[in-house]
């Protein structure tokens, strides 16, 4: 029995998987204020066009330059580890893998994406690079990924994680970056939401909004927008996850899973683990794919499927997906990962299409999860990766019911070292749950009712 698998770094993968390709029906394109497609040239102000390039590529497979893999040798291939002692002591015939992402420097999945964009971003000559970050992981990641390549770094940083999780500011700040809490003074996206609401708690998407506007009015030109989730080229490379573990379950002969859970706030990890064995899905293997979210923050399962603003002023284009409403402000759950209001447009074409199932969990479920893995498997896990613990112990315990031996895949997507506060705080019994009242998700209805519309899938075609 293997209890880690590992790959040698000559069996890294070459290239990026692009499940937009593969889709049954075509992903609908992200929308400006007229309602026509935006253009590359008009996204050309934010983002640099090689990346761009990649956000629309019709092409199945991209190659990996060579500098990128040599920076991802840091951490990559990471391990593929099999979780035994739960298994025992959830008494399960399941067989229950995990890609573990938390060996990463900044401790998560998120610098698959953050050394790309930052690579092509310094190809094209951006000096600087602003971004938001809910929790922290993806901050710490960009500011890692910048430090290595010679870019400045600016993060907006919600606020109430800016509070709870002191220590990845410092984070940031040890790799070069500059951190402040959003909404902010600096921008007038921040100035606005500050006067609305002088103690809000902040969201990813005001934050997203600060960190836009902030790429947008550098008159030198040469500061850009980098964002660690949602979009088709950060889940692109995020795939280099799925096939690492392709590669290392046929090494220990299986097939192919049965099931596959991550945790999914904007999609990226979920995306990472889940897009290649989605393209087994649609060639016709029979794999129940799960991504997973909070029930105060349920954006797949109750939110609204429909074109709306992936930040909270507006900012940017109107993207198909699964929405909670650009002007939610969710709870402070201490999984700040998963604390958006919207779906990747990937991930959200393949909740409509029925090749993955989205499920949410409550905030105790998730933290009781956190615990279990814990005094088993060992390791301490973010709040956003314990949502994918509670339900592959959901889905183990539903093999042992029914007696059948599944092989589950997981995605450990961080550590929890920076979010000791919430296990104290669960620990001590301060925490609650909280699941959104309907009366919110009918106020996200009226707001984006004079939005356009996504076309409605029937037999197949949009």
């Amino acid at each position: 029995m293997s209890i880690k698998v590992l790959l040698n770094e000559d069996e890294i993968p070459r290239q990026w998987y692009n499940l937009a390709v593969d889709l049954p029906t075509p992903l609908q394109p992200p929308l400006g204020p007229d309602g026509k497609p935006v253009s590359p040239e008009a996204l050309a102000k934010v983002f640099p066009m090689n990346l761009l390039e990649q956000e629309m590529s019709p092409q199945r497979w991209i190659t990996i330059p060579d500098e990128i893999i040599d920076i991802l040798y840091r951490w990559r291939p990471s391990p593929l580890r099999r979780a035994v002692y739960l298994e025992k002591a959830l008494n399960t015939p399941a067989k229950i893998y995990y890609k573990d992402e938390s060996m990463s420097p900044p401790g998560s999945h998120k610098p698959n994406t953050a050394v790309p964009q930052a690579w092509y971003n310094k190809k094209a000559g951006t000096k600087t690079l602003t971004t938001e970050t809910g929790a922290g992981q993806w901050g710490s990641a960009l500011a890692f990924a910048c430090s290595l390549i010679g870019l400045a770094c600016k993060v907006f940083m919600v606020r109430i994680s800016f509070d709870q999780k002191p220590f990845r500011k410092t984070m940031m700040e040890t790799w070069g970056a500059t951190c402040v809490a959003s909404p902010s003074t600096e921008t007038e996206a921040g100035r606005m939401f500050l006067k609305k609401d002088p103690n809000t708690p902040g969201s990813l998407g005001i934050a997203i909004s600060e960190a836009v506007e902030a790429a947008v009015t550098d008159k030198t030109g040469s500061t850009k927008y980098s964002l660690g989730s949602v979009l088709n080229h950060v889940l692109l490379h995020q795939t280099i996850i799925g096939l690492e573990a392709k590669k290392q379950l046929a090494k220990i002969g299986v097939k192919k899973p049965d099931i596959v859970i991550a945790c999914a706030g904007g999609g990226s990890n979920f995306g990472g683990i889940a897009f290649p064995f989605v393209a087994d899905k649609i060639n016709g293997e029979k794999i129940e794919i799960i991504p997973v979210e909070p029930a105060s923050c349920p954006s797949m399962t109750r939110g609204i499927f429909a074109y709306d603003f992936g930040d909270s002023a507006g900012m940017t284009p109107l993207l198909p997906m699964h929405t909670l409403g650009h002007n939610f402000i969710p709870q402070p759950i201490h999984a700040g990962g998963l604390r958006y209001h919207g779906m990747a447009p990937l991930v959200s074409q393949a909740v409509v299409e029925g090749l993955v199932t989205p499920r949410a969990v409550a905030q105790l479920e998730c933290y009781r999860a956190a615990i279990q893995w814990a005094r088993t498997e060992g390791a301490i896990i973010a709040p956003e990766t314990s949502h994918a613990v509670a339900v592959t112990i959901q889905e183990a315990l539903k093999a042992k019911e029914e007696g059948k031996e599944k092989v589950i895949l997981m995605n450990l997507s961080g550590h929890g070292h920076m979010d000791l506060l919430g296990y104290q705080k669960f620990l001590a019994g301060q925490l609650s749950d909280y699941s959104l009242p309907q009366e919110e998700i009918e106020k996200a209805e009226s707001e984006i009712a004079n939005l356009p519309k996504p076309s409605a899938k029937k037999t197949g075609k949009w």
